[in-house]
């Protein structure tokens, strides 16, 4: 945990306020300076790389299929120590009356 504080903003705010506007300066880059030809170059759409774009419905659909087998996988799971506790009463009433 303490290694996480020390490399944060607030931390390098903290041990040198002199440069606290020059951190904030870059941290916020995007909205103060208008990017260079590269980052354009870099956030351009690239049409090889169009048929593996995700699309926001087959997204949608496979988290959806996603939470449905969790909430499968989680039921089995609640029946099985179900039946498992009511096994375990019914041969230990057997036990009992038995014995």
């Amino acid at each position: 945990m303490a290694f996480l504080l020390n490399k944060t903003a607030l931390s390098k705010l903290r041990h040198n306020p002199q440069k606290a506007d020059e951190t904030l300066m870059r941290s916020r880059r995007g909205i103060h300076i208008e990017p260079g030809a590269r980052e354009k170059a870099l956030l351009a759409a690239d049409p090889s790389l169009k048929r593996f774009k995700s699309h926001k419905q087959s997204v949608r659909n496979l988290k959806r299929v996603g939470d449905v087998l969790t909430i499968v996988v989680v039921a089995g799971c609640c029946y099985e120590i179900y039946v498992r506790a009511v096994m375990r009463e019914e041969a230990r009433k057997n036990t009992e009356g038995s014995a």
